[in-house]
């Protein structure tokens, strides 16, 4: 099966392209002779970590190079205590090395780090190169690789450090979801549900009806196909109407507001981004219960969810919740002083509101 999803933004339209085995077809996509979006002939620098380029790699550089371009790579450790401005210095000097040109690309083949990390290096680099996402991990396919957000983590906080900076394509294979592990596999199911929540209850029921969802082996290829494209579209359809968060778009940071908290207090250890992310959505529901956003009956759908995919649903034992209230303060979904939180409002639909209050948030974390 392949579906090809539109991102249409008016300076900056790209397609999202869902087929298996797409990984040996990137080049044929760049190399399009009727509109190709970077010319053959030109220099691609592809940035992966070690484990991924060991599986993938080989592929993607054959298919780069059969198209014609000129491949170089640079592989960064992985891990999100990695996604510092060290590891952008030696995508700088890997690109400095390789005398990229403003023609030029950058490749990003890898999960989210990997393509936060490359995009803020693109968009940095003689000021602006093109970037292509080939995302290998379930949460950068349906997330981190559409909407341009690019960028790396700050001591005090995640992702303070960035751009908006879209890529030329993005080519998603869902074959290569077969290396990934269980663990991030869950956590990239944490987006899913989160689409499902705030934008999609067709999405949301049709992974109420899975049997199970906490190993890729258990889905099966038409509900994988499905969570892939209609998460995609979802995302697609919400940066299209609000590129660079100025209203609608933040509606994607539902159940993030708390969890970057969590990631950093936790040093990115023991906790992953989908994991946190899982925390913040079941504290946000209960919020929105509390506050009459929607009802009990709707939030316990939300959790019962999260369990049945094996993500957690509170905070880890040895962080207090005051602390993560005094993280959120430098978060920067702040504004004029107060904490903007995603609010679902009921099933399919969610708001930004900046009126929870201390004791709202403690209440849901206790």
């Amino acid at each position: 099966m392949k579906t090809v999803i539109s991102v249409p933004l008016p300076d900056h339209p790209y397609n999202v392209v869902v087929a298996a085995q797409g990984l040996d077809h990137v080049g044929t996509w760049l190399a399009d002779p009727g509109s190709p979006l970077v010319k053959p002939g030109q220099k691609l620098l592809v940035v992966s970590n070690p484990a991924i380029f060991k599986h993938y790699g080989d592929r993607l550089v054959a298919s780069l190079t059969q198209a014609g371009y000129t491949v170089q790579t640079c592989l960064l450790p992985a891990g999100e205590r990695y996604k510092t401005l060290t590891s952008i210095q030696k995508i700088y000097d890997a690109a400095l090395a390789f005398h990229l040109e403003r023609k030029s690309a950058m490749v990003a083949l890898g999960g989210g780090v990997i393509g936060d990390m490359t995009g803020f290096a693109a968009a940095t680099w003689l000021r602006g190169l093109s970037v292509v996402q080939v995302p290998t991990s379930l949460l950068a396919m349906v997330d981190a690789s559409i909407g341009g957000k690019t960028g790396v983590n700050h001591p005090q906080g995640k992702n303070l450090i960035g751009a908006f900076h879209q890529p030329r394509l993005v080519m998603i294979d869902p074959i290569v979801l077969k290396t990934l592990p269980a663990r991030e596999f869950r956590a990239g199911m944490a987006e899913v549900i989160k689409y499902g929540v705030i934008w999609d209850q067709d999405l949301f029921q049709a992974l109420e009806a899975a049997p199970r969802l906490d190993q890729y082996r258990y889905v099966g290829e038409e509900l994988l196909h499905a969570i892939l494209t209609r998460s995609c579209q979802a995302k697609a359809d919400v940066v299209s109407q609000d590129e660079k968060e100025a209203g609608l778009r933040a509606i994607l940071n539902y159940g993030h507001t708390i969890g970057h908290a969590v990631e950093s207090l936790m040093h990115y250890k023991g906790v992953n981004h989908g994991e946190a992310v899982a925390i913040g959505m079941v504290a946000a529901g209960k919020i929105a219960t509390a506050r009459g956003y929607w009802t009990e009956k709707e939030a316990q759908r939300q959790r019962s969810l999260i369990e049945k995919t094996g993500l957690p649903t509170e905070i880890p034992s040895q962080l207090a919740p005051e602390a993560i209230l005094t993280l959120l303060q430098g978060d920067k979904k702040v504004e004029d002083g107060q904490v903007r939180f995603v609010m679902p409002q009921g099933l399919g639909s969610a708001f930004v509101t900046s009126d929870i209050t201390r004791q709202d948030v403690l209440a849901a974390l206790g």
